[in-house]
């Protein structure tokens, strides 16, 4: 009797706690949706339809500078390459690509993609790779000020991609368009690819970034951009003004002496960017807009597509943003800034409530058994408990309509139903990636070096068969 009585009486505390938290999130999840349904009404989150042949062959407002730091990604790079120039015909762009000189092959790759177009523009860091994402990134601004000097000429904006992406014919005008209109900071919809090259759990485990992206991209960006909060960069696809580029090097120049726009050992620079852009005083846009052929304008890659690499990438994400953005971005801006830094952060609580969630599963499956057998009475559960969970059953099923929905709205009603089906996956993969995020926050509290935890690619849309369907 005592055991059960403390098992049961553990059940107890247990649902209570994660059904509180759970009913917390779900609320916090309940208020987006609803400001995403008024900026509807409003019209002010309406997708516009654009034309994508003639936004690819826009003349530019001013020379466009775009940045691809690179470490070890010979297998794809030269595909990004040869795509994004052939894609973008403007000759005002100019593209760099930053390497490392210990990386001969990543060099390589982009020598040969170069085709004798002088649009590209090879920078190779003087440092041994790899570094940080972040620190790539100042070496390419180096570059750019450089060239600005000899050419006496400055960019108009910067456009920032990854190695693995391939551009939408149509995003360089719509950048372009949205920066020469007054924004410092433009955020357009990344669309992950489904790995059908891949075995059947090698698809899913990496599809399940099709749905956070349909949900976040769809939604979320959009209320961001409704409220008038800042932006957080998805690091591809996205552009800044010069004017914003200056603006982050007097405030780096304030606080490290660099001079250069990046801190070198932050571990989410594309996540700062947007924000730090914002609290400088710079106009923030996500803009969301479909081609003639109801395809959005948006950056497509293949996402991780094995466990642990999965795993390793979503850590680094809970690892920056969560919790390095506590120290690195601090809390800034109004109620809806607040709410928004809030909902970045709550990775690791996500991860202990899921955690504590499965170990219900398995405390009322050994309760059921026991009862089953006749060695324990059943439990008694008060009114309390009984509200809160019908109130996260309701919850629950709210979301997973808003997943499908989101979803099918651009996968298709199959990938709709294989988002439902793979919340767990999703879930097991945020709870492994919170905890390993809390230790490795832990190490570099004991002053741990920052370092470029990349992601490897073995693939590029183009060599998948994915090109036409994008194309002009």
């Amino acid at each position: 009797p005592g055991l059960w009585q403390g098992l049961a009486l553990l059940q107890h505390e247990l649902l209570l706690f994660a059904g509180v938290f759970f009913l917390v999130g779900a609320l916090d999840d309940l208020a987006v949706d609803m400001a995403w349904v008024w900026l509807k009404l409003r019209g002010r989150a309406v997708t516009a339809r654009r034309n994508r042949a003639a936004l690819q062959q826009r003349t530019l407002a001013g020379p466009v500078a775009a940045l691809i730091p690179a470490w070890r990604e010979a297998a794809v790079i030269g595909h990004t390459i040869r795509h994004l120039l052939d894609t973008w015909p403007q000759a005002s762009l100019r593209l760099y690509v930053g390497c490392y000189r210990n990386d001969p092959a990543t060099i390589r790759a982009v020598i040969d993609a170069a085709r004798g177009d002088n649009r590209l523009r090879l920078v190779v860091h003087g440092r041994e790779g790899p570094t940080t994402k972040a620190d790539c990134l100042n070496r390419l601004f180096a570059a750019i000020t450089l060239d600005e000097e000899r050419s006496a000429q400055r960019f108009a904006m910067l456009v920032f991609h990854d190695a693995e992406d391939m551009v939408d014919p149509a995003a360089l005008g719509l950048l372009d368009e949205t920066i020469a209109g007054g924004a410092d900071f433009v955020q357009l919809p990344v669309e992950p690819l489904v790995p059908r090259h891949h075995g059947w759990l090698a698809r899913h485990i990496g599809s399940h970034y099709l749905e956070e992206f349909a949900e976040a991209h769809g939604k979320a960006m959009v209320v961001r951009d409704g409220l008038g909060a800042g932006l957080p960069g998805a690091g591809v696809g996205c552009a800044a003004s010069r004017r914003a580029l200056d603006l982050l090097v007097a405030r780096q120049r304030g606080e490290s002496g660099t001079g250069l726009p990046f801190a070198s050992d932050s571990l989410t620079e594309d996540y700062e960017l947007g924000l730090a852009i914002a609290a400088a005083g710079g106009r923030c846009r996500f803009v969301r807009a479909r081609g003639e052929d109801g395809r959005l304008i948006a950056t497509r890659a293949f996402f991780p597509h094995r466990f642990d690499t999965v795993v390793r990438q979503k850590t680094r994400w809970v690892l920056g943003i969560s919790l390095q953005g506590w120290d690195r971005v601090g809390w800034e801006g109004g109620v809806s800034e607040y709410w928004m830094r809030a909902r970045d952060r709550r990775g690791p609580l996500t991860a202990l409530v899921l955690l504590v969630g499965y170990l219900l599963v398995i405390l009322t499956a050994l309760q059921g058994l026991l009862i089953a057998l006749g060695l324990a009475p059943p439990p008694q559960i008060t009114s309390l408990l009984v509200v809160v969970l019908a109130a996260n059953g309701v919850a629950f099923l709210w979301r997973i309509a808003m997943r499908f929905a989101f979803t099918t709205r651009e996968y298709g009603a199959a990938e709709g139903a294989w988002a439902i089906l793979r919340l767990p996956l999703a879930n097991v993969i945020a709870i492994i990636a919170g905890r390993r995020a809390v230790f490795a926050y832990a190490r570099t509290l004991r002053g741990g070096t920052a370092q470029w935890d990349k992601t490897d690619h073995d693939a590029h849309p183009t060599t998948a068969g994915l090109l036409g369907s994008v194309s002009s």
